[in-house]
This record gives C-alpha cells, sequence and structure tokens, in this order.
C-alpha cells in the first residue's frame, strides 16, 4: 500500500508549516471536546433523559468512542493527511462515501459551531449578571435569549477566527492558559461538591441497566457520543505535527482527560443537585451548581471557565474544519478558494474566514428558535446522529484496510480491526434507533426543538445536501478523486 504522507517542510510552497508538538495537539483536542462546555450544559440535558445515571452514560458512550479512537489512530499512523476522515474512508470504501463523510463532518461542525456561538453568549451574560449588570439602556439582558445570546457570541467567534488564522502554535498556546484555569475551576468546584452534596450516592448511578426505557439508552448515548466528539480534530492537523504519531497520542490522552472528568462531574453534580433540578436547569446548570456550593464572587467561577471553555471550543472547531475543506479543495472536490493558504503563516486562512462566515449565517438562521436550552437540545441530538453515522464509516474503513492483520497480528488487529468495528455498529445501531424514535414520535412537521421530524430533518438535511454536492463535484468539477486518481 502505498502512503503518500505530509509534505515535508520546504518541500513545496503550498505547504502547510509544522508547528505542534504532542502537548500542543493533546490542548487543541481537549478544546475541540470542550469538556467544561459539556458539563455545564450538557449534564442537565442528559439528567432529563436517563435520570440518575449520568456516570453510567458517560463510561458506557466512551467504550464504542474509545474503538472509534482505535481505528482513526492507526489509520493516521499510515497516511496522515488534512483530510483525515474523508481521504480514508474515500480510499478504502468509496469516494462516495468518503465525500459524504468529509461533507457531514464539516457542515456538522458548522451547526456546532453556530450554537456555541449562542451558548458563548449565555455564559457572558450570566457572568455580566452576576457583577450586577442586567440590562443595557432599554434591553433586559436574559441568558436565555437567543437574540442576545448570538449577537455576544458572533463577536467571540470572529476574535476565535482572528486568533486561528495567525497560526496553530498561537492558538494552542492560548487554549493550553484557557484549558488550565477551566479544569483548575472544574476540579475544585466538584471535588468540593463531592464532599458538601447532600444527596445520597449511589452505586446505582454507574449501573446502565438501571436507564429507564431502550429510548432513553438510545437518546442518552447518542447524548454522551457528543460530548466527546472532537477528539478526532487531532488527525487534521496530522500535516502540521512534528511527528504524525503525536496526533494518535494526543487523541487517546485527551479522551481519556474526558472520560475521567465527565465521571468526577457527573457524580459531583448528583450529589449536589436533586435530579429535577439538574434536569430543569438546562444550559445554566453549571452556574446552578456553584452557586449550591458558594457564594459571590466564587460562585462566579465556573461561569468563567464554561466562558472560556466556549470560547476555546469556538477556536477549536474551526481549525479541524479549515483543514477538511483545505484537503476537499486540493483533491478539487471544492472550488480552489479552500486552498488558499496565508502568505506568512501558512494556514488556511480564506478557508477559515468563509467557515466562519457560513456559521455566523447559520447562528442568525437559528434564531427562529427562541430559548437557549431549546436550541441546543434539536442542535447536539441532530449533529449526534450525524457523527454516530461518520465515526462509524471511519470504523468500517479501517477494519476493511488493515482485516489482513487479523491473520499477521493479531493484538493489532484487535485494535484496529474488531474494537473499531464493534465501535462502530454500537453507533450506527444507537443513531438508527434514535432516529426511528423521533419519525414516530409525532405524525406532523412543526418547527419546534420537541417536534421529532423537525429534529429528523436536520441530519437529513445535512446528508442529502452532501450527496448534491458529491454528485456536482463529480459531475460538475470532474473531480478525479471520484474516479480513483488518488494514490493507494
Amino acid at each position: 500500500m502505498k502512503d503518500s504522507g505530509p509534505v515535508p517542510d520546504g518541500a513545496a510552497p503550498e505547504a502547510m508549516r509544522k508547528s505542534l508538538g504532542v502537548g500542543a495537539v493533546v490542548v487543541i483536542a481537549a478544546s475541540s471536546t470542550a469538556a467544561t462546555t459539556s458539563i455545564g450544559i450538557g449534564l442537565g440535558l442528559m439528567a432529563g433523559v436517563v435520570g440518575l445515571h449520568l456516570p453510567a452514560i458517560m463510561l458506557l458512550a466512551f467504550l464504542p468512542v474509545l474503538g472509534i479512537a482505535c481505528g482513526y489512530g492507526r489509520l493516521n499512523r499510515v497516511e496522515p493527511d488534512a483530510g483525515s476522515s474523508y481521504r480514508w474512508v474515500g480510499r478504502t470504501l468509496s469516494p462516495w462515501l468518503g465525500f459524504l463523510t468529509g461533507w457531514v463532518n464539516i457542515v456538522s461542525t458548522i451547526v456546532f459551531m453556530a450554537y456555541t456561538t449562542t451558548v458563548t453568549g449565555s455564559a457572558i451574560i450570566q457572568l455580566v449578571g452576576k457583577a450586577g449588570l442586567h440590562e443595557l439602556p432599554g434591553v433586559a439582558l436574559d441568558p436565555d435569549s437567543s437574540v442576545q445570546c448570538t449577537l455576544i457570541g458572533m463577536l467571540v467567534l470572529l476574535t476565535a477566527t482572528v486568533v486561528a488564522v495567525r497560526g496553530l502554535d498561537l492558538a494552542a498556546a492560548l487554549q493550553k492558559w484557557l484549558l488550565i484555569f477551566e479544569y483548575a475551576v472544574l476540579i475544585a468546584f466538584c471535588g468540593y461538591g463531592l464532599f458538601a452534596g447532600d444527596q445520597p450516592f449511589s452505586l446505582s448511578w454507574y449501573n446502565p441497566f438501571e436507564i429507564p426505557s431502550l429510548s432513553a439508552l438510545a437518546q442518552g448515548m447518542v447524548l454522551a457520543v457528543f460530548c466527546y466528539w472532537g477528539f478526532e480534530s487531532v488527525f487534521s492537523v496530522g500535516e502540521e505535527v512534528h511527528d504524525p504519531k503525536d496526533a494518535s497520542r494526543g487523541g487517546f490522552r485527551s479522551l481519556l482527560l474526558m472520560l475521567g472528568l465527565f465521571l468526577f462531574a457527573g457524580t459531583a453534580f448528583q450529589r449536589v443537585l436533586p435530579i429535577d433540578e439538574l434536569a430543569d436547569n438546562g444550559a445554566t446548570g453549571l452556574a446552578y451548581f456553584a452557586e449550591k456550593l458558594a457564594h459571590q464572587p466564587l460562585a462566579a467561577l465556573p461561569l468563567v471557565a464554561l466562558m472560556f471553555s466556549a470560547a476555546a471550543s469556538l477556536q477549536a472547531a474551526v481549525i479541524p474544519t479549515a483543514r477538511g475543506t483545505y484537503a476537499m479543495g486540493r483533491d478539487g472536490t471544492l472550488g480552489p478558494v479552500w486552498t488558499r493558504l496565508h502568505p506568512r503563516y501558512r494556514t488556511p486562512s480564506t478557508g477559515t474566514w468563509l467557515i466562519t462566515g457560513i456559521a455566523l449565517a447559520l447562528a442568525a438562521v437559528s434564531l427562529v428558535i427562541p430559548t437557549v436550552t431549546e436550541l441546543i437540545s434539536a442542535t447536539v441530538n441532530a449533529i449526534g446522529i450525524v457523527v454516530a453515522l461518520y465515526y462509524a464509516l471511519v470504523a468500517i474503513a479501517s477494519a476493511v484496510r488493515f482485516r489482513h492483520l487479523l491473520r499477521e497480528n493479531l493484538r493489532e488487529g484487535l485494535t484496529a480491526v474488531v474494537a473499531p468495528l464493534l465501535g462502530g455498529l454500537v453507533l450506527l445501531l444507537v443513531g438508527g434507533y434514535l432516529a426511528w424514535t423521533f419519525y414516530s414520535s409525532t405524525d406532523h412537521f412543526e418547527l419546534a426543538a420537541d417536534n421529532g421530524w423537525f429534529e429528523l430533518s436536520v441530519p437529513v438535511l445535512m446528508i442529502g445536501s452532501g450527496l448534491l454536492a458529491g454528485a456536482w463535484s463529480r459531475w460538475g468539477r470532474r473531480s478525479p478523486y471520484f474516479d480513483g486518481a488518488q494514490s493507494v
């Protein structure tokens, strides 16, 4: 098998600059998964689905994601590429499936950026409210108002984009300090909550067999997988890492870090908050948790951490997405505009700004959903289904590409073939069951976050648009990617 690998330093003027070590890779992966944001707003959503089993669902979802990570790591070892999943699935399974994988990855990340823009604005409004600022001239500030939160978050996204264009070394350095602050605050408050909470501890919290229903299990799994989503961003910067193995190490380390944080925080939240209070607070769950444990101004620290986490995840989201579109433009499946690099920083600056512009436009469209909590619920479910699909495709690609290892090296065959395949099948089953649940939950379409057909329409539009875009690339652009011209 011929592996092209990344372009070496100085080999061509269009090559991206190698500027990352394993530490920076871990930082990018941890920022992409945005543990503080997932804990701050995601635990309340999951509690409304699985009840007092947050640690169980996070542990259960980790297993298939770990299998998927094994596939990503093995593929990256033999072929580090800015396109990562798009490239691997296209070469191994089918160019059409490869394009669809790249497309839904890009679209789902842009949707994530749009809703995270609103989450960031909500955190800022909550924070200034704690400081005593509750209104501007003629406008009462509301942390659950989609309009106010989105407008403020847009300014943060623009700032994050400027840093991302400047280069990955600067982005990683900035995110490192944000992560240190976030995790220090999170660990301190959750650690104190474990001892100060008055809710009785129970080992049943870790028992997935006590989750109330199969539907709750499926939706809880999708939400939990969404919390882990983002670890694979490290593989899209494989061409900018000094050693491609560092990308794999960074991905696995960030996943293990996320598991520990989610289990720790899930247990602490349930020790402090009764289940109805945890579920009812939704997007403001972290602030409510902090107020139960401390007075101001200390209680505002988790809100600052949430704000930093959301802002860092915006920056971390635009970085791999711009690399994905860069790889697709390089293959001719997208236009050449996506391949333009900054003359000084050697980053795909034009694509980065285009992605930011699309995310800003989508954030403006999402204002039809009136509250932040409803917006988060609708977005996370939709993205979760799509993520389950493209994770499964990467897992299958790994199993097919390395199936010979089952005969040659059983240990490596288990990690490169069996583990990814089992993880992919689990996610396909969970995503498919949740999609069926949405379809059968109603008999009409309504533009509302709790309407099953509306929630299902979002992933359908993501996939459908990918098929149309693929057709245009195949017959309109006549990309050689679809003719098998790429080296394999």
